[in-house]
């Protein structure tokens, strides 16, 4: 992260001492232009910031008016939060498997889910791919769009702007996009605890706010988003110039590819995936795994039976994200492949 921040390092400088000088630091004129500003680039009519996706996810489901007895459908291959966030409702979390070409939600899946008590289906925009949408105007649909970045194509998408984000904060930050007006509405009152005007609550909300400073940030880096997120094509494109090149085992499979990826990670499918994970680290080549365990396995959760949901469950055995960043060199790829083949051909 310090090689992408090191050459914004006078911009964010200038944009932190602004709101110092200003001494206005929870909401306020900040935050209003980054919400202005981040609404124009993604395309949407309303984004409210909030202080993190998970937040954010949990605001829409408190606008919607999801509570306990309602269902909620999402995928069991995602963070945590997807599923929590509306679990901290009371909702009863449902899942379904996922598709094995893109990993996100596979839409038939998540609608033969669904019944009477369905009130919403989150759908993950998974690793920066957007995720195609179940076809249904009866069901709100939501977007957790903590990998991605767009204009809403449901009701709503949530946002993330932690630091290793394609938009990255120096801290937990988040937001909410829509085209509802009296969505956005109910989110920008639910995230100052209800109350309007202020100590006059006029619902039960929370603390949600987006800081000054992250916003100032945030604003910062919204300039420079369209040329950070050429350079992860970019790597994208080379990374797969070189895969095609080298002589690996068919199993190992490339992340699926659209015009719209925006490439948050870059992520492989590979056959002895712990294996080729430790030859990569004694290389010095860091990787990470998304996700190692699906959450239908997760104490938290309702237990399901091993095979329930066999391509999440697969996948999880099989993922790996290789480096990506902007600011990745072209020979740092070439060692990623190298050290990959390298472990085949042992």
């Amino acid at each position: 992260m310090a090689a992408e921040l090191a050459p914004l390092r006078t911009e964010l400088d200038a944009a932190l001492a602004r709101v110092l000088d200003s001494g206005v630091f929870a909401g306020g004129p900040e935050v209003s232009a980054f919400e202005r500003e981040l609404a124009d680039a993604m395309g949407a009519r309303h984004a409210i910031g909030t202080s993190s996706c998970t937040d954010a996810l949990l605001a829409i489901g408190m606008a919607l008016g999801i509570q306990p007895g309602d269902e909620v459908v999402t995928t069991p291959f995602t963070f945590a939060a997807t599923a929590e966030s509306m679990a901290r409702l009371g909702a009863r979390v449902l899942f379904a498997d996922i598709d094995d070409d893109t990993l996100c939600l596979d839409p038939r899946a998540a609608l033969a889910t669904c019944s009477s008590r369905t009130r919403a289906i989150v759908s993950v925009n998974l690793f920066g791919l957007r995720a195609a949408l179940p076809a249904t105007t009866a069901i709100p649909i939501i977007e957790d769009s903590a990998h991605s970045l767009g204009a809403p194509r449901g009701l709503a998408a949530a946002l993330s702007f932690f630091p290793t984000k394609n938009l990255g904060a120096l801290g937990d930050a988040g937001a909410v996009l829509t085209n509802d007006a009296t969505l956005a509405d109910r989110i920008a009152l639910l995230r100052t605890h209800g109350a309007r005007p202020k100590y006059h609550h006029l619902v039960t909300g929370g603390n949600f706010r987006l800081d000054a400073l992250q916003a100032a940030v945030l604003r910062t880096k919204l300039v420079h988003l369209a040329r950070f997120t050429a350079a992860r094509r970019t790597n994208a494109a080379h990374y797969r110039t070189l895969f095609a090149a080298a002589k690996l085992p068919p199993e190992l499979r490339l992340p699926a590819h659209t015009d719209a990826h925006v490439y948050h990670q870059f992520v492989i499918r590979a056959p002895r995936r712990d294996a080729l994970r430790a030859h990569l680290s004694r290389a010095g080549i860091g990787t990470e795994v998304y996700y190692p365990e699906p959450l239908h396995f997760q104490p938290c959760f309702p237990a399901h039976k091993q095979g329930t949901f066999p391509i999440a469950e697969r996948a999880c055995t099989e993922v790996l994200a290789l480096p990506i960043h902007p600011a990745m060199r072209e020979e740092a790829r070439e060692l990623v492949v190298e050290q990959i083949a390298s472990f085949y051909e042992c």
